[in-house]
């Protein structure tokens, strides 16, 4: 779906649990329209999720972060983070966890964008998990 049809689709009054995005960073390269385009839909879903400014650091992951969390390497590339993901989900199933269509696997259906929207929320959920694991050791 391109991304000008998620606002007609997404109604800012629908109920969302969590809105997690990854969130541009930079490196000191020049960078072109695309990536300013991309940090306004970045906004635009923040603001879908009635995400308030005190909260973004809450619901933007990082892709430093991602590769850490995944892969234990801030190095890591595409194809480390999707065999990180079939390791930890989908271990043993052909096709790197897709199965087939006979008999679909953990991850059937997974394009490139899926991977890495799975990727986003592996690592908030994981994220979440440790924070809330500390806050109840500190109670």
């Amino acid at each position: 779906m391109p991304i000008k049809n998620y606002t007609t689709t997404v109604p800012a009054a629908q109920s969302v649990a969590e809105i997690v995005v990854e969130m541009v960073a930079s490196y000191g390269m020049a960078v072109g329209r695309e990536v300013f385009e991309t940090c306004v839909w970045i906004g635009r879903f923040l603001q879908l999720g009635a995400v308030l400014p005190e909260q973004q650091p809450c619901h933007i992951v990082y892709r430093l972060e991602e590769k850490k969390a995944l892969c234990h390497n801030g190095h890591a590339k595409d194809g480390n983070i999707m065999q990180a993901l079939v390791d930890r989900y989908a271990c043993g199933q052909p096709n790197h966890g897709k199965g087939t269509k006979a008999s679909p696997g953990f991850f059937y259906g997974f394009s490139k964008d899926a991977w890495q929207a799975m990727a986003v929320a592996v690592t908030w959920l994981d994220r979440e998990t440790r924070r809330g694991a500390t806050e109840g050791d500190a109670s």
